[in-house]
């Protein structure tokens, strides 16, 4: 009996592995005026370093510059900091300070630990915005799916001190001033119900099903934190998605805009579990330029 659960340990552990290899042909190449900083250390979770890739301008601004966080998609249980470096280097290139981290992925521990370590990253930043040249109340988070999910978080639980965790640089604050959220959910008790594609992943997050641990599962939706000092969200969904409905985006689009947030949603018609067209990347560009330097186009 003992050795028929083997295989399964096996099949396990090789896609732990799988999933947390860094894909190196990931990286963009570079123009020569940009600069990138790779496997910086930014905290700890669960007994490991967590680690992010730093993307910024070769040339050292005069000015703080504002900074942009992605955090990368995969159902909470795939991705890698690599995969956001290509949407970030033309904001690199446009004067921003950007970087792409890593998170525990589900497999290897169930939530909050995901939104402490995003949390973490934050505070790193924040705490080392002299180093960086980078301006520590100018800071945008930006990411699609699962990291959707885990910056709308992030803009919505600023003051929630139980999901700030002990990752590291305890005296900062993970408050961001500008969220994009690329089709990611919204209230995981309601995805669960609505997407039968999302039960497999929504219950390894949460280490049971939603309907085991209900508790839990408000605690990692975004929805539930919403309050008047969110800071401005732009939230983009296709209409066709089938793993998170579009009614996701919907539904926090009108908890922030009922607290009175700056929020904005695009719902792209034809859409399906991903884009990223030229179209799609101007429109978060306006937003960032707009909220993160005062830029009015």
């Amino acid at each position: 009996m003992k050795t028929s659960y083997l295989p399964r340990i096996l099949i396990s552990l090789i896609l732990l592995l799988l999933v947390s290899v860094s894909p190196i042909a990931a990286k963009p190449k570079l123009p020569p005026n940009v600069e990138l900083l790779s496997g910086v250390k930014f905290g700890s979770g669960g007994g490991r370093a967590l680690l992010m890739e730093i993307l910024r301008p070769r040339k050292r601004s005069a000015e703080a510059l504002p900074a942009l966080v992605w955090v990368h998609g995969g159902g909470w249980r795939g991705g890698d900091r690599f995969g956001g470096l290509t949407k970030l280097l033309p904001f690199t290139q446009a004067g921003y300070f950007c970087a792409s981290i890593e998170y525990r992925l589900s497999q290897e521990a169930v939530f909050p630990a995901q939104i402490q370590d995003c949390k973490c990253a934050i505070r790193f930043l924040r705490a080392q915005s002299i180093k960086y040249n980078l301006d520590p109340q100018k800071i945008g988070a930006w990411g699609g799916s699962a990291g959707g999910h885990l910056v709308a978080l992030l803009g919505t639980s600023g003051d929630v001190k139980a999901l700030e965790g002990s990752g590291g640089w305890p005296d900062a604050s993970s408050r961001v001033q500008a969220v994009c959220d690329w089709f990611g959910p919204a209230d995981l008790r309601g995805l669960a119900r609505a997407s039968p594609d999302a039960v497999l992943p929504v219950t390894q997050l949460l280490g049971g099903a939603v309907a085991e641990r209900p508790e839990l599962a408000a605690q990692a939706s975004p929805v539930c934190y919403v309050t008047p000092d969110d800071p401005p969200f732009l939230i983009m969904h296709g209409d066709r998605d089938q793993l998170v409905p579009v009614s996701q985006s919907i539904l926090l689009d009108e908890a922030l805009r009922k607290a009175g947030v700056d929020a904005k949603l695009i719902i792209i018609p034809g859409a399906g579990h991903g884009f990223g067209g030229a179209e799609q990347i101007q429109a978060v560009r306006e937003f960032f330029d707009r909220v993160l330097r005062g830029y009015i186009r």
